[in-house]
């Protein structure tokens, strides 16, 4: 079996920088090869601003904020289009700001084609690229407890963030993330724009997710977390694929030179959290902003701040080094989750090792 089936992660997942105009223009990919995004993640670096999440089932001028507990809204003047390599966003200085720079990390699903889903107990609509072990799913809640729904990616999700599209209460419409690395997964909750510590619930899965589901409204008392009544949902549902993509945690140890965590690929995208303690951030790094090392420049993505500088983790050509000691990535004894996305694979589908940074 060769180490990977994915030579060119770019095919699936690039990073574009670029500085806003104030008029509509089109942000173009520079990776080897042509990216029409499905899901764009969008952060103002040069100030503050919401970190506004699109994607093509939902369609364009559809936004949800990964640091708030929002509503889907919808603004024509947001990204406009999903390109045959980028995308174009309109005239909103959330997103185009004049002057402004920006980052947007995209990822391939299925070119916007979406199919029903009859394999869980709610049909879902599902647009999913088993090849990058991604899809989006979207959903109807029936208010209904143990239920499941299906992902369509043929392989058991590793990480499925789930997020109310119709309701904003911040009791309840959170941005919810099931990761298969907590201290107990089926019963473990995580918040993304919450800085908390991993909550220990049976409210939010009612089964831990299958090659086919995964499970929602895991409790009599409480359904609306995932599978509110007439509530409209999305799911981002994440698999293991050797050498493009990893899930995993590690232990901090407290020190400068801190732990190496293993990915088998050059990570183009890292987003850190720590789940033993509250009042830590989702720590989000990548490689075009950073092309050399260490990898200092941070957005945290429960919170609208500003780039931040100096929090430092090094990309090699299998994983990444924590080169700082704070309490968000490498806390003494501290234990953390990761999502990890590849730059390269640390060895090709032909046996060629890739270089580190």
């Amino acid at each position: 079996m060769a180490y990977t089936n994915i030579d060119d992660p770019s095919a699936y997942f690039q990073t574009a920088l670029y500085t806003g105009t104030g008029s509509a223009h089109s942000i173009g990919n520079d990776g080897n090869s042509d990216l029409k995004p499905d899901w764009v993640w969008i952060k103002k670096r040069s100030a503050s601003g919401n970190h506004s999440v699109f994607d093509s089932t939902r369609g364009a001028y559809k936004e949800l904020v990964t640091n708030g507990t929002n509503a889907e809204a919808t603004d024509v003047q947001l990204l406009t289009q999903f390109d045959t390599d980028g995308f174009t966003v309109g005239t909103n200085g959330g997103v185009n700001g004049l002057g402004a720079t920006f980052a947007a990390w995209q990822w391939k699903a299925n070119a916007g084609t979406t199919s029903s889903n009859t394999d869980g107990s709610i049909t879902s609509t599902v647009q999913a690229n088993q090849d990058a072990g991604f899809s989006i799913v979207t959903y109807t809640g029936t208010g209904v407890y143990n239920q499941t729904v299906g992902h369509g990616l043929g392989a058991t999700p590793a990480v499925v963030i789930v997020k109310n599209r119709t309701s904003a209460d911040t009791s309840y419409d959170d941005w919810w993330v099931f990761h298969h690395k907590t201290s107990n997964p089926i019963n473990r909750v995580l918040a993304l724009n919450e800085t908390g510590a991993e909550i220990s619930t049976t409210v939010f899965w009612s089964v831990l997710p299958s090659s086919t589901i995964f499970g929602v409204g895991g409790s009599t008392n409480a359904p609306r977390y995932t599978n509110g009544a007439s509530q409209n949902y999305v799911a981002y549902c994440f698999a293991e694929k050797q050498g493009y993509s990893k899930f995993g945690s590690y232990i901090g140890t407290g020190f400068a030179n801190g732990p190496f965590v293993y990915t088998g690929f050059k990570p183009a995208f890292i987003m850190l959290k720590r789940t033993d303690g509250a009042g830590n951030s989702w720590d989000m790094h990548d490689s075009a902003r950073d092309p050399f090392n260490p990898s200092g420049r941070t957005f945290y993505a429960n919170t609208d701040g500003a780039e931040l500088t100096g929090n430092n983790v090094d990309l090699v050509s299998n994983g990444f080094k924590l080169r700082d000691t704070s309490g968000n990535r490498n806390g003494s004894g501290n234990t953390y989750i990761y999502m990890a996305f590849a730059e390269n694979p640390f060895v090709t589908s032909t046996g060629i090792p890739t270089t580190a940074r």
